[in-house]
């Protein structure tokens, strides 16, 4: 999920009297709780582990986390992690996403056309670098503009002297800054997918639940120049999986959470952005059922965008759930009425009293702009791709020609070459589905505003919501790669003289977007960052540095042991096998979405019918935790994380485990998959390798945290 800003309040009151439990938190590498790791399991991590692991887990930049699992450059990761790879290279005639695909040599693998994978090298905290140029006395969005130009400075000398990637990152709301430091990967090939069937087995109904019997992972490689990457560090294949009550220990990039929110900002969410969230994914899902209904092209086409859209809904009623149980909004209360009872009652923390208070204004404020702004902004960023390629091409041209600490994020020198990457992608666009996805959001666009609104006025043309669409797609040659790049080589002046359809809306209505940003920024993401670490430095001085920061989508270590829970009375056991796969198939008839495939009916009665499929732990994630390696004490791999229940989608405000669990793949579910389902068995050869090259790091008990 993607938040609008980083912010932060407190941590549940426990946390003023006592330190977190071991199983709570996504931890950044350079603050792992070592002691209380010690505490609770007798074992921690020592730098040797912790490097290992970390630099064989590895970011997808689309979204979603992997690791490196062989030394020939394998990556594992989930199926619908790489979906969108695997839609993009499949055609009508080869469906990759219904049918699956197996390379059975090198020369197979399929280069994704855009797919960016990231490695973590290093961590630096610039804290201090980013605040040195703030003066006593700044208003907060001055403080926010001199942050920003530091830290494209930053990034920039970074990239220079590393040729990394580098990226500052907020932690605590500004409490903190740290940059990350990535090294790179563009040339990414498909080496084996399962079947949607068996990948999504169960499909929306069963999404967020368990028991489950997903199969849900696909095997990629990882080039450069034309060539296997040979990575000094992968994880080492465990067939056997964790044993009920065993640590688990997962290492990916949780996308964002809300637990330090302050009680505002947690009172927005409940009553103003997660019912439109759901409303509007509610409204998107609704349409690609009926596009995708009229037939199997279409369905093969809006495949990725449904699967996202539901997923998408499904959370955000989860969220919205969480906050509307007023035990969790009264829990908020509480904490932070005692925080803040602290600070009044120590002279020293005087100058953080007004922070809750400023940032309850900025959001009152933002709750009467944030349905026009944000269906303003969805309408023509979000809506089609070619709607969002032109948007990025008008923007780029105007922003390149600023000096690179002024310019929007994005568009910063650190993010360009990641950022044409993408633009240049020679993906496959679909735009039938565009005409359908654009004409909806101009519908929501003239519903929510009215007809007679002059931004309505302009971006039909006087035109039907239906008609304007198909004008616009039909005018555009953004589908043209070559043309894309000529635009941006011609520059403002190529783009302000351009016919094209998209490109002049986009010109028409870039003030207008602007405007809606530089607000947001002003009012609200810099009130918010001001206050929340005046908020972090109370925290700190009140219960110390032994806390984790709200997930940024960057990569963090989460721990808790593998097992079940009693829900209505009924236990649900940690793992679920083969044989149970078929059993839920029958239960529901063999109906859509529990019919499995062909490939999986033709083995029943080949498989060991124990062999677990998935299994449950309780560690801390979240979404972009996708994909993530599940390792035990040893650094082995041993599942392959890929959802959470329902009760887990509440963790993102307040965390418990009494219920809510991380859901995984075991590695015996795949290799039995490879093995005997899709005679990928010299794959499976690659995996269970042995060599002392994987065999990472050891543990202590005095073991330290990597420093930064």
């Amino acid at each position: 999920m993607k938040r609008p800003v980083l912010s932060l309040c407190l941590v549940l009151s426990a946390v003023l009297a006592a330190p977190l439990v071991a199983d709570e938190g996504m931890w950044p590498y350079n603050n792992v709780p070592v002691k209380q790791l010690q505490a609770k399991y007798g074992w921690a991590p020592d730098q040797a582990w912790l490097d290992h692991v970390r630099l064989a887990s590895v970011r997808f930049n689309s979204g979603g986390s992997g690791s490196f699992v062989s030394d020939n450059g394998l990556v594992l990761t989930n199926h619908h992690v790489g979906a969108g790879c695997i839609q993009k290279i499949s055609t009508p005639e080869k469906d990759y996403i219904k049918n699956g695909y197996v390379a059975k040599s090198a020369a197979e693998e399929v280069k994704c056309p855009d797919l960016e994978l990231n490695v973590l090298e290093g961590i630096e905290d610039v804290t201090a670098k980013v605040n040195a140029e703030v003066k006593p006395g700044m208003a907060a969005a001055e403080v926010l503009a001199s942050q920003k130009a530091v830290q494209a400075r930053l990034e920039k000398e970074c990239n220079e002297f590393t040729g990394l990637r580098c990226n500052t990152i907020t932690l605590y709301a500004g409490g903190e800054y740290d940059l990350y430091k990535y090294k790179k990967y563009t040339d990414v090939r498909l080496v084996v997918a399962p079947e949607f069937g068996i990948a999504f087995f169960g499909g929306d109904p069963d999404n967020f639940t368990y028991p489950r019997w997903d199969i849900d992972f696909a095997l990629f490689r990882v080039y450069e120049n034309d060539k296997p990457v040979r990575p000094k560090h992968f994880l080492k294949w465990n067939p056997a999986g964790p044993k009920e009550n065993e640590l688990v220990i997962v290492s990916g990039n949780p996308g964002s959470t809300a637990r330090l929110d302050t009680l505002a900002q947690i009172e927005f969410d409940r009553d103003v952005r997660y019912p439109a969230q759901v409303q509007y994914f509610s409204r998107r899902a609704a349409l690609l059922h009926e596009f995708s209904n009229k037939s199997p092209e279409n369905a093969r086409m809006a495949n990725r965008s449904l699967f996202g859209v539901e997923n998408s809904l499904k959370r955000y009623r989860g969220y919205l759930q969480a906050v509307q149980d007023p035990k969790v909004v009264g829990k908020k209360a509480e904490d932070e009425k005692a925080l803040k009872a602290r600070v009044a009652a120590d002279a020293k923390l005087a100058a953080y009293a007004g922070a809750w208070d400023a940032i309850a204004a900025g959001h009152k404020a933002y709750a009467k702009r944030y349905e026009r702004d944000t269906v303003m902004t969805r309408a023509l960023t979000t809506s089609a791709p070619q709607m969002t390629t032109a948007r990025t091409i008008v923007r780029y041209v105007v922003e390149k020609e600023k000096p690179n600490d002024k310019r929007i994020e994005e568009f910063r020198d650190s993010n360009l070459k990641s950022l044409e990457f993408a633009l240049y992608s020679p993906a496959p666009i679909y735009p039938a589905l565009e005409k359908v996805t654009l004409a909806d959001s101009f519908r929501e666009l003239s519903e929510k505003l009215g007809a007679t609104d002059p931004f309505v006025q302009k971006v039909l043309a006087g035109k039907t919501p239906e008609a304007r669409a198909a004008e616009l797609v039909e005018g555009t040659k953004l589908k043209d790669v070559a043309f894309r790049r000529e635009l941006v080589a011609g520059g403002v002046k190529a783009v302000e003289e351009s016919t094209d359809s998209l490109i002049v809306l986009a010109r028409q209505t870039e003030a207008e977007l602007r405007e809606i940003r530089k607000w947001r920024e002003e009012n609200v993401e810099s009130v918010d960052k001001a206050n929340g670490a005046l908020i972090a430095r109370a925290l700190f001085a009140v219960a110390g540095k032994d806390q984790y920061p709200d997930a940024t989508f960057t990569l963090r270590l989460a721990f808790g042991p593998a097992k079940g829970y009693v829900e209505n009375g009924q236990t649900i056991p940690f793992a679920m096998t083969w044989s149970q796969m078929y059993e839920h198939s029958e239960k529901h008839a063999g109906k859509s979405p529990y019919d499995l495939p062909k490939s999986y009916l033709d083995v029943r009665g080949k498989v060991d019918g124990r062999t677990p499929v998935n299994f449950v732990a309780t560690a801390d994630t979240t979404g972009g935790n996708s994909g993530s390696p599940a390792v035990n004490e040893k650094g082995e791999l041993i599942g392959l994380a890929f959802d959470g229940n329902i009760q887990s989608l509440g963790n993102d405000v307040v965390y418990s485990d009494q219920q809510a669990r991380s859901v995984f793949v075991h590695t015996a579910a795949m290799t039995t998959a490879l093995r005997q389902v899709y005679d990928a068995g010299t794959v499976a050869d690659e995996l269970e390798k042995a060599t002392t090259a994987s065999a990472g790091g050891s543990a202590s008990g005095d073991a330290k945290a990597q420093p930064k």
